[in-house]
């Protein structure tokens, strides 16, 4: 790492033998104590003389006077009055070797020269030295003298004398010798290689150990001190974001083993944080708890001691006619964990999800329009005909989608996931709105309350509105389906229709308000069909599934498809027959004919001719009319017509009722 971008206390090194002088240059006296008012006590400075006196003081003192006279040599006599009779042997035998070796010994020849050589070398090496030294020291005495005179005399003589005396001086200066030195730089030859690496695995592995090790202290106490002072900032730092953006700061209990008596400070030392929501039941909320690392060893922002990672899971498996099955999924929504508020945010969203799971199973138990398996993690709802609800409380998301890819995402497992996020937090907020009136009404009415229910959020259910809004899907799907083949029918036969449906008749403003209100969850809409501009049959549905019939003559509710599809039939024959006189009187107006509708049959008379039209249906609402004709002639008898015609199945349903009508007046005119 370059050294510019190391901290500035990373580059101080710092010496390991002990300072004993300050920054001035005075010595730093030893602290022997601090007192209570925080003085302190240094160690006196004593005199060596008058502690060498002490010394001698204290030895005849506590030796006597005469200590130095009963010493003979290194030894006292005193030592061997002591030793018993068993060391006596020991002892005489030192004595005979302490004589030998004090004897003299005479030196031989070959002794003598040996040391006379060694001596002589010494002495010559001695006399250089010192004649080199005196040479030196002359040099050095004499140049400066030499200067300082000429100095002196120039300064004090006049210039005649000032020039003699400097050609006097010029004169022996060639006979004097140069006393100019030069330095002459000496280099030592460098070992060769091998030596060199020698010395240096000497050097390197020669150093102290404990200098190394204490060096290695030093280095590892920076660097906690490093990481303790960033995690310190990084956890404060994080505290202010976190109280920035509104989550929920709680004091942090206890730590095991703390005074809790009388008198015990009891003030938290730390603060955790708390995502839950406000209304969630206990056991939720604590366990939507989380606090910041305290400590350089963890690298998350933010620590969940009861985090399971849990996700909610919403399926539907739709059958159609045929049998086959098609599975649709919702897309879970994920954050990015890496930020301390994208942490807060996915812990927050999995224990909401986990809430909605376990009043889900709470409810699915009761449902009055389903039947549902319930299991640990999974319920199984059989919603409607053919519509499966499957809501799992699944492990990991992301593994789980992996193995089914053929799973489709669906629009409805989309609503129904965000829609009961929307109707946790309704019932969050009924409960709240009833748990602060009833408290209000006891604080003013002191009257006796009637005890709460056993499950107080009952009434505001999170489930069956799902139910009902997949229901009510459902219904729709089948109510669309037979108008639109009734539809097909009588475009099929040249009707001029028009079909209005609207599913949800309530604005966004209206829906926001039923959030709020206390009443049932419940939408409607309404579709209307025209037929020829003039005829209407309009149908009011609310969910799940009531349907409305408005009809011209009164109001009837649909409970049932034959119903609805006998309704149809009905309502579009009446439109056929009175379309079908309108256009005989306008026709048949010249010949003065009556028109009338009697039950399901439209009869036109006229002179010399009768004509009935009676309206059926085939398969899948088609149209098919019978026309019978009466005339005077007997050729024109009991003639029967039906449409559509067997040589023009294209033909339009009133282009042939109005060429019918027609050919029967041109008969009835030919005749008389």
């Amino acid at each position: 790492m370059d050294s510019d971008s190391e901290p500035a206390w990373k580059q101080l090194r710092l010496s390991l033998e002990q300072p004993y002088k300050d920054d001035h240059g005075n010595a730093i006296p030893t602290i022997e104590d601090i007192t209570p008012e925080g003085e302190y006590i240094y160690e006196t400075k004593e005199n060596p003389s008058a502690r060498l006196g002490a010394n001698l003081r204290r030895i005849f003192l506590e030796r006597g006077l005469d200590f130095f006279d009963k010493m003979k040599g290194d030894t006292l006599p005193s030592e061997d009055s002591q030793t018993g009779p068993s060391n006596s042997e020991n002892a005489t035998k030192k004595d005979e070797d302490s004589r030998e070796e004090d004897e003299p010994k005479v030196m031989t020849y070959e002794d003598l020269r040996e040391m006379r050589e060694e001596i002589l070398k010494n002495l010559a090496v001695s006399l250089g030295e010192m004649t080199h030294a005196q040479q030196v020291l002359a040099a050095l005495l004499a140049a400066p003298s030499a200067e300082s005179q000429a100095q002196s005399s120039t300064q004090t003589q006049t210039p005649s004398q000032a020039q003699s005396q400097l050609t006097s001086q010029l004169q022996p200066a060639s006979t004097t010798p140069d006393i100019n030195f030069s330095a002459t730089i000496v280099t030592k030859p460098p070992p060769i290689t091998s030596v060199q690496a020698f010395n240096a695995q000497l050097t390197i592995g020669g150093k102290d150990e404990a200098l190394r090790h204490a060096a290695g202290l030093f280095k590892a106490s920076a660097e906690s001190m490093e990481r303790t002072r960033l995690a310190g900032e990084k956890y404060w730092v994080n505290a202010l974001k976190i109280r920035r953006n509104n989550w929920g700061l709680v004091p942090a209990p206890l730590p095991l083993g703390s005074a809790t008596g009388k008198g015990a400070d009891r003030t938290s030392k730390d603060f955790l944080i708390s995502f839950g929501l406000e209304e969630s039941p206990t056991q939720f909320r604590r366990r939507a708890i989380g606090r910041l690392p305290s400590y350089s060893g963890v690298s998350d922002d933010v620590i969940f001691p009861h985090r399971r990672k849990n996700r909610l899971r919403i399926s539907t498996i739709v059958k159609d006619q045929t049998g086959a099955t098609r599975t649709t999924g919702n897309k879970a929504p994920f954050d990015d964990e890496t930020t301390l508020e994208g942490a807060l945010r996915a812990a927050q969203r999995e224990i909401v999800e986990q809430e909605i799971f376990s009043i889900l199973v709470q409810e699915a138990g009761s449902l009055p329009t389903a039947s549902a398996k319930v299991s640990e993690r999974l319920i199984v709802i059989d919603a409607a005909q053919g519509l499966e609800l499957q809501i799992e409380l699944a492990d990991d998301i992301g593994t789980f989608a992996e193995k089914q890819p053929h799973e489709e995402r669906n629009e409805t497992c989309d609503l129904i996931y965000d829609g009961l996020h929307i109707l946790l937090l309704r019932r969050h907020a009924l409960l709240k709105g009833d748990r602060l009136g009833s408290s209000t009404s006891a604080a003013n009415v002191p009257q006796a309350v009637p005890p709460p229910e056993s499950h107080p959020g009952s009434k505001y259910p999170v489930l069956q509105p799902v139910i009902d809004l997949l229901q009510y899907q459902v219904f729709l799907e089948r109510v669309r389906h037979e108008i639109t083949q009734v539809v097909q029918a009588l475009e099929a036969a040249g009707i001029h229709t028009t079909l209005v449906l609207s599913t949800v008749g309530e604005t966004g403003k209206e829906l926001i308000k039923l959030l709020d209100s206390e009443t049932n969850l419940t939408v409607g809409g309404e579709i209307v069909l025209r037929i020829f501009e003039r005829h209407t049959i309009r149908f009011t549905f609310v969910s799940p599934s009531t349907l409305v019939a408005h009809l011209s003559q009164s109001t009837l509710t649909v409970s049932s498809v034959p119903q609805l599809c006998q309704l149809l039939m009905d309502e579009v024959e009446q439109c056929l027959l009175y379309r079908i006189r309108d256009l005989g009187k306008s026709l048949t107006e010249h010949v003065e004919g009556t028109w009338f509708i009697d039950l399901n049959h439209c009869v036109g008379r006229w002179e010399g001719c009768v004509l009935n039209f009676r309206v059926t249906y085939g398969l899948d609402y088609t149209i098919s009319c019978t026309a019978y004709f009466l005339g005077h002639s007997s050729g024109t008898q009991g003639q029967a017509h039906q449409y559509p015609p067997k040589d023009y199945r294209e033909a339009k349903f009133l282009d042939w009722a109005e060429y019918l009508i027609k050919n029967a007046i041109k008969h009835s005119t030919s005749s008389i």
